[in-house]
């Protein structure tokens, strides 16, 4: 099923702003994991670093590593996932949740959108 234009626009600036706020979490994440501020920083870093280099060689749309749409998906379930279970080691289990349903959903109107248009050769 192609997604009308509007929807696949809406679709698009809202799976940025997912991966964006994946990276925000991550990083609020690794800031409270650690009492000593040098680990503090380090996890800050670390974290959202990892997880944008690994969206960046595999799920980007200019991705360094062609790989199967499966792969990309495991990707994206692996960089999404771990931001909800930090939002839920966060102690917040609402937005881990909310976060966790958007992106799904999100995910999966783009991968119907890729297939429909990789079925007609665009």
């Amino acid at each position: 099923m192609k997604l009308p234009a509007p929807l696949s626009v809406f679709n698009e600036g809202l799976a940025f702003l997912l991966e964006l706020a994946a990276l925000a979490v991550l990083a609020w994440w690794g800031w409270e994991s650690a009492e000593n501020t040098a680990l503090r920083l380090l996890l800050a870093a670390a974290a959202p670093a990892l997880a944008a280099v690994v969206w960046g060689l595999f799920a980007a749309p200019k991705a360094r590593f062609q790989v199967s749409l499966a792969a990309v998906l495991a990707v994206k379930a692996l960089v999404f996932g771990a931001a909800a279970l930090a939002l839920y080691a966060l102690d917040r289990p609402g937005w881990a949740v909310t976060f966790a349903a958007v992106a799904l959903v999100n995910t999966a109107l783009a991968a119907t959108d890729r297939r429909a248009a990789m079925r007609r050769g665009a």
